[in-house]
């Protein structure tokens, strides 16, 4: 069950690192922290008493396959992932381990399955990208109720956010993101990724939530990385997210502070829903899943991927989403310490909001 394994955690010390680096030791692994800037990386082993600590750099190969030697596998969580991903996947090829990210950019997880799938199949290395809150949970819940279908006709993925208190990696990837776009919106429709110019507000909308959360105001086309998980490996030609108008204020307000830890494992207080509805014809069906801190539940989506890999529980190989790398529905009641997990009725309807 890992205990004893060594796994790299790139960006140890950074927010979401951090979270990996506890729940690691708590699963009985050896962390193993590696990251750019030294000064950081004593600060973080002298808090973990016994762990070792080596400076690595995304400019510098030599580094990173020192860096990794003796690692049974490796998480990245450092970002920007449009400058980290490529140069840590490598790494990991060469040395022959499994490679699992955080990535919530769009872009830098589209760039994973494009030149990396072949290599990493051929070298039998099995890459996870966007195993994190964004884009691995949201595959994992599509994939969950999917359930029998071989195809579905729409995918809708609503993030009930009470607040987002972004950190300082989630800005500058944003920043990574607006740039690599132009300024232009990305949309996930007609079985494909499309590039558009943006044209006003996005749309507001209202979704109805499960209790406690309820009726919130949604902002249509808030397009996160799910549009790159889930049509990696399932034939629905329309994936759609949306985010609450709240979260999404937080998000792109100057002066929202970044998160601030209120319990002993240094969660903060947000709370999330996410609501996950699928479609073919009139029928859908809907799983919902509801925790604390989108940035700490990353860590055991992370950390139970790790897990699955090197138990051998994958149902793939080379570069695949976490809904086409592991059972969902068993992946997620893994989780249960951390997430509730539901799957509603399957109902008849046009329209799921």
């Amino acid at each position: 069950m890992g205990a004893g394994q060594t796994v790299a955690v790139f960006g140890a010390y950074g927010h979401t690192g951090r979270f990996v680096v506890t729940e690691l030791r708590e699963r009985g692994f050896v962390p193993l922290l590696l990251g750019r800037d030294a000064g950081r990386l004593r600060a973080l082993a002298a808090s973990h008493p016994g762990l070792e600590h080596r400076v690595a750099s995304v400019d510098d190969p030599a580094s990173l396959d020192r860096a990794l030697a003796g690692a049974a596998a490796v998480v990245n969580c450092a970002g920007p992932f449009a400058s980290t991903a490529a140069p840590v996947i490598e790494a990991a090829l060469r040395a022959g381990i499994p490679y699992v990210d955080v990535a919530a950019e769009i872009e830098a997880n589209l760039d994973t399955f494009t030149h990396f799938t072949d290599r990493a199949r051929a070298a039998g290395v099995p890459v996870v990208p966007a195993m994190a809150f964004f884009g691995g949970l949201g595959d994992l819940l599509v994939t969950m109720a999917m359930g029998d279908w071989t195809a579905a006709d729409e995918a809708h993925v609503a993030y009930g956010l009470s607040s987002w208190h972004p950190t300082t990696g989630t800005l500058a990837s944003g920043t990574v993101s607006r740039d690599r776009r132009d300024g232009r919106r990305v949309r996930y429709t007609g079985g494909r990724l499309e590039y558009h110019d943006a044209e006003g507000d996005l749309p507001a909308l209202e979704w109805e939530f499960p209790t406690p959360t309820g009726r919130r105001t949604v902002l249509g086309g808030f397009t996160m990385a799910d549009v790159v998980t889930v049509p990696s490996h399932l034939p629905i030609p329309e994936v759609r997210t949306y985010m609450t108008v709240d979260a999404a204020r937080d998000l792109a307000a100057p002066d929202t502070p970044a998160p601030a830890a209120v319990d002993e494992r240094g969660r903060s207080a947000q709370t999330f829903t996410v609501d996950v509805v699928v479609r073919s014809g009139d029928t859908r069906r809907r799983v919902v899943a509801s925790g604390q801190d989108i940035y700490a539940i990353s860590a055991p989506l992370a950390v139970e991927a790790v897990r699955r890999i090197l138990d051998g529980r994958t149902r793939t190989s080379g570069v695949a989403s976490a809904g086409e790398m592991f059972d969902a529905a068993d992946f997620l009641h893994a989780l249960s310490a951390y997430l509730s997990v539901e799957a509603c009725q399957e109902s008849r309807a046009a329209r799921p909001a």
